[in-house]
Formats: C-alpha cells, structure tokens, sequence
C-alpha cells in the first residue's frame, strides 16, 4: 500500500464485534482473562489499549517500521528513548534541537549521570569527532528546531554504525510523509504526535518507532513500568489525524513554498530558512534526502523587540502560540518561548537571536496569509 492507503487503513480493520468501520475508543482499564494466568489479547490498558495499538500500528508503517510505541507527550518520549542509558554512558547530540529536549538532557538526564555533547549537525565530523569509548547514542533533529538545519542522515549512519553507537532522529518537523529515516540508516525515529501526527492541536502526544525487536522489547518494558501513555481517546484522536497526513501535508507545504518565496523578498527581513529555497545552505541536501520541504520557517526580522511585538500584535490570522503543526497557522519567538529555557549564551551560539522567527504554516488559503504577514509586517 502506498502512504495515504496505509494512513488510512493499517491497524484500522472493521471492529470484530460490531463491523464499525472506524476503530472504536476502548474507554476500558481492564480485559476480562480468558482463565487464571491466561490473559486475553489486553489485560490492562497501561500495558496495552486496542485503540492504542491501531495507533502505534499505523503510525509504525508510515516510517516503514515493525514497532511502535506511544507516549502520553513528545518529552515523554524523549524520556522513553533515553531510558536504554545508563550512568556513564555518553550522547553526541547535534547543536540546534528543540528546547524541551535540551532541558531535558540537561536537567533530568544529566542528573542521572548521562552525559551530552553538541556539535555542528551540519558536519558529519564532528559528531565522529566526539564520540567516545562512552558513548551510547547519537541525537538529531532534522530539519531542526527552530532554525530548520538539516543533518545528511546517511553520513551520519555510516559514523554511527562504523563505532557501534545508536542514532536517534526526532522527525517532528518533517514527519513521516516527507522523510523517512529509518530508510536512510536510523535505529530510531521519535516523534511529538501533538504536531504533524495529530494535527489539529487538539491532543499531546509522543511516539517512538523502530525495526529492532530488542530496542522495542527495552522500549514497551519502560513504557508499561512508568506509564506514561496516552488515553485512548488521546490515541483516537490521533488515528483520525494519520488519515489526512497525506492531504494536510500536501497543503502545508504548497502554502509554506508560496509564503517563504514571499518572505524572501520582503525589505523588513534579514534573512529566511526554509529548505526549500535555492538560498538554503543545505537546499541540496533537502533535495536528496527528503521527499518534500515540510512547512515550517524561520526568518530574522529587522529590528529590536518592540519591532517583534509591533509584527505578532497586528497579526490577525497567524496566532502568536506555542507548538507547531496544526491545520492553523502560528508564530513563534524562539528566543522567549520554544528555546525560553536556554541562556541568552547558548541561543546565540546556535544562532538563535532575539528576531528569529518561526512561523507553523497551516492549511488555510495562503494569499490570506500572505496579506496578513503583508499588514502586520506594515507596523514593523
């Protein structure tokens, strides 16, 4: 099956007892057990939901993966890929990576004893370069958060299987119907469902997938011992959002190529990083490795701070708010929020500065859009 058949069929069979052709939300905690020790297909709904499981089915084959696994939020998959480390063990994560995930590292992992470096994700390398006898895993986020750099997947492999180290690749930005990494040598690929998966900013959600049955093995043990997995509800509303990845995908982007090419030429803007403009340093790349440019873009804009709240207090149809990856619309200020957690030191030496600016571009009509960044942009 292609991608929009998979997204809308796999794991999504009638219901065997009533023929409803959409998976029902099994609001259940426990199954009853078919005699004492022998437990049904589900025995309780930490361990196993059959909403979750069509779920984690399906998301699974859109990253042409065996495993699947959902979490209750995209942190606590964070968390959950992490949980194979132990104290001593070493991480090389790229440099740019979502906020949320740096204080995680920082803060909750390290404390744990793990250790972390960050290198240029740009430069294969360097991420060579620093690995150790230590070191366990290697992180990235391609295109990243916020500054939309990509990472060459392949080399990167290479490097990692040559030392005998995992790699890990959060794919929230491009999601699984631009780019598919565990094709391109990933061990395992993590998700925050909340944005593309999901996609109508209505559910949080986490997702981790794989073709190792060890890794998934080590992956549902801490994932039923902790618990921290989604509702079922939660898991419903993201398999409705899987139907329509391939369709809001497609929008997304035409709308995100329209409104960057716009941006480009606009005298109030230093500069705009989106993948797919000829003027990214890694445009190529993109090309290559990627079967479309997603919809997210950064740009800097001109001025100071009131400049910024000039431009997102005169927007009408872009909300100024957290996440990404809705069907709507959204500016962010990285410097205050997504990477808020950051010093003022370690978002400049990224190249994060107080005008970047990402925008989430939705689905709506982009000359719409275009007229307000075009108005709003009017005050700056």
């Amino acid at each position: 099956m292609q991608f929009a058949t998979k997204a809308i069929r796999v794991g999504q069979q009638p219901d065997p007892a009533t023929g409803a052709v959409i998976t029902p939300i099994y609001q259940s905690v426990n199954y009853v057990f078919e005699d004492v020790g022998k437990p049904n297909s589900f025995e309780y709904s930490r361990s196993g939901n059959p909403t979750r499981a069509a779920f984690e089915k399906c998301l699974a084959s859109l990253e042409e993966a065996e495993y699947g696994l959902a979490f209750g939020s995209g942190m606590a998959a964070v968390d959950a890929a992490l949980s194979i480390l132990r104290p001593g063990d070493h991480v090389v994560s790229s440099e740019i990576i979502y906020g949320g995930t740096f204080r995680l590292f920082e803060s909750v992992a390290s404390v744990k004893g793990i250790s972390f470096s960050y290198v240029d994700g740009t430069k294969p390398e360097e991420f060579e370069k620093a690995i150790t006898s230590a070191t366990k895993m290697v992180w990235i986020e391609t295109p990243a958060n916020p500054l939309l750099q990509l990472i060459d997947v392949k080399a990167v492999a290479a490097i990692t299987k040559k030392h005998g180290v995992l790699l890990v690749a959060d794919n929230t930005f491009a999601s699984p119907y631009f780019q598919k990494p565990l094709t391109q040598g990933v061990d395992v690929v993590l998700h925050s469902t909340t944005k593309y998966i999901s996609g109508h900013s209505d559910v949080i959600g986490g997702a981790i997938v794989t073709n190792d049955q060890k890794l998934y093995d080590a992956y549902y043990f801490y994932q039923n011992s902790v618990g921290a997995v989604p509702g079922p509800f939660d898991c419903w509303l993201s398999l409705r959002g899987l139907k329509t990845l391939a369709v809001r995908m497609a929008r997304h982007e035409e709308n995100a190529k329209k409104i960057a090419a716009w941006l480009s030429d606009h005298p109030k803007i230093e500069n705009v990083l989106y993948p797919g403009l000829e003027t990214h340093p890694q445009h190529e790349l993109a090309k290559a490795q990627m079967e479309g440019y997603g919809a997210m873009i950064a740009f800097t804009l001109k001025g100071d701070n009131e400049t910024i709240k000039r431009l997102v207090d005169h927007l009408k149809l872009f909300y100024f708010a957290e996440s990404l990856g809705g069907v709507e619309s959204l500016v962010c200020h990285p410097w205050t929020m997504s990477h808020g957690i950051m010093s003022k030191e370690e978002k400049e030496a990224v190249g994060i500065t107080e005008g970047t600016i990402r925008l989430s571009i939705g689905i709506e009509d982009a000359n719409d859009l275009i007229a307000d960044l075009d108005q709003a942009l009017s005050y700056c």
